[in-house]
């Protein structure tokens, strides 16, 4: 009996072990506690901010829940004028591009009577390269080898003839997959050798985001606000010669047209950055995906690639480069595609070798992305039946950005305390706001960078979605704001009209 007492003390005991144990790993969390916590994830994830998707548009998503629910606010709707999403925002796509995407995905309507010959004619070649005559599946890791040629000779039209070699083309998942791509093949070293890379302040996040995940050095080089927002040669020196007492420089990125700021470089901006690369042996990353968003008067595109090539040997042989463009921007504003390509110039073979088993790594980009590309880089032509509703519809996309770029920046320079550079380019303006001096106190008792304290109060009393400027890097004591000029012209004057009444009642307050 007694050893049968022994024996029941014994299960419950075990019971009582086995029931602390599954109550310690609650959630799957075992005695011993979690394998991945905050203190041990990786810590350059912790560094990544990207401020056009960050606290301020949770909130703005949180606001729009609050009005499903009910609640009663001083507007009836959030206007999310932070980020460039032409669609979200109510353009219209373009009827072409939808068209042959449609037949590309439900192939039966090629026998539809409805669609025009051109776009059943392209919808056949895209099938036709596609594994099983679809798009569903995948790709060659560099992109869709008709696609790539199309791209190739894009670009060679672009250029004046200078020549695009389809091998150097490498189609992504938007311009960002390209980027970040071409900066992992680039960092390396540790301590004072590490990958410094330079960017442009103002900058779009995806720069410092990415810099701050491969563990990079992040070189800041001002852009001259009094001047335009351009590029200063100078400052490029001063940056890049402070930089090299703590790391090694080898990548300058350069955004033409620029995004914050709108600018559009002139063709001897272009050379002077090309030559200062060779001088100081810098690899260039030219991010020209607002190519076709150039409205200011005598502003013109020049693409890196075409300037570099009409420099001549000296430069076209020797400097390393790599080109990005997109889908999502421009006209066409098809975001959510995620089609894009990247251009190589002057790449070690063994290096293009690396980069096509990096690239590999992801299988490939979306093809229907690859698809809507194809299409950008080989739309319409005059005679073929598409082309006039095509031309129409693209010219009125443009023309209306070119407008509304006008009215931004005409408005807010009458409202006092704001101050805008022409929006030269691009699909953004990012003005300058005089913040009284208890206002920035006020957002230092709470916590806040001055300008976020001034975007959220924007946010909570008009509905009114921007970014504040620090989330894209600014000189010190100055305070800025992104955003972008997409909503409908309308829409866009009652945007303008709330911030012009906000500002003034703001700087009233903590007057």
């Amino acid at each position: 009996m007694k050893s049968m007492s022994k024996i029941t003390l014994q299960l419950q005991r075990c019971a009582r072990d086995i029931t602390n144990m599954s109550q310690q790993a609650v959630n799957g969390v075992s005695h011993r506690g979690r394998v991945l916590t905050l203190d041990s994830m990786n810590p350059n994830v912790k560094r990544v901010e990207y401020a056009v998707r960050g606290p301020i548009v949770q909130r703005a998503v949180q606001i729009e829940k609050e009005l499903k629910e009910g609640a009663k606010k001083p507007f009836t709707e959030v206007i999310k004028a932070n980020i460039g999403d032409a669609h979200a925002m109510g353009q219209k796509p373009i009827t072409f591009f939808r068209q042959v995407l449609a037949l590309c995905s439900y192939p039966a309507l090629l026998e539809d009577s409805k669609f025009p010959e051109d776009a059943k004619q392209r919808a056949r070649r895209v099938l036709e390269a596609c594994g099983g005559h679809s798009i569903g599946a995948y790709s060659a890791s560099q992109g869709i080898e008709c696609i790539r040629q199309d791209v190739a000779r894009y670009i060679e039209k672009r250029d004046g003839g200078i020549p695009s070699n389809p091998d150097n083309i490498y189609l992504s998942t938007g311009a960002s997959d390209a980027i970040v791509t071409i900066l992992k093949l680039l960092v390396c070293g540790e301590g004072r050798d590490r990958t410094g890379v330079m960017i442009s302040i103002p900058q779009y996040p995806l720069y410092s985001a990415a810099l701050a995940d491969l563990g990079a050095v992040q070189i800041n080089y001002y852009l001259d606000e009094d001047n335009c927002w351009s590029l200063n040669i100078t400052e490029l020196r001063r940056a890049l010669s402070a930089a090299r007492e703590h790391c090694n420089p080898r990548v300058l990125c350069i955004i033409n047209p620029g995004n914050p700021t709108g600018q559009v470089q002139s063709r001897q901006c272009i050379e002077d950055v090309i030559r200062f690369a060779k001088e100081e042996h810098l690899f260039l990353m030219a991010d020209e995906v607002y190519q076709d968003n150039v409205y200011a008067e005598g502003c013109q595109f020049h693409s890196f690639k075409k300037v570099l090539f009409e420099m001549g040997p000296e430069y076209s042989n020797t400097v390393e480069m790599a080109s990005f463009h997109s889908t999502s921007k421009c006209y066409m504003g098809e975001c959510g595609f995620r089609g894009g390509y990247m251009e190589v110039i002057n790449l070690d073979p063994e290096v293009k070798a690396q980069l096509i088993k990096l690239v590999s790594v992801r299988l490939c980009p979306p093809v229907p992305g690859q698809a809507l590309l194809d299409l950008v880089v080989n739309p319409p032509q005059p005679d073929e039946p598409s082309y006039a509703t095509f031309m129409k519809e693209r010219t009125a996309v443009l023309s209306a950005l070119a407008e509304k770029a006008r009215l931004t920046e005409q408005i807010f320079n009458t409202v006092p305390g704001i101050t805008c550079n022409p929006v030269q380019g691009a699909m953004y303006t990012f003005p300058r706001i005089t913040l009284p001096q208890k206002a920035i106190d006020k957002a230092k008792e709470l916590g806040l960078v001055p300008d976020m304290f001034y975007c959220m109060r924007l946010l909570d009393e008009e509905g009114i979605c921007l970014v504040p400027g620090s989330g894209f890097g600014q000189r010190e004591g100055t305070y800025h704001f992104r955003m972008t000029i997409l909503p409908p012209t309308e829409k866009l004057k009652v945007v303008l009209q709330k911030i012009r009444e906000f500002q003034l009642r703001f700087t009233q307050e903590f007057s």
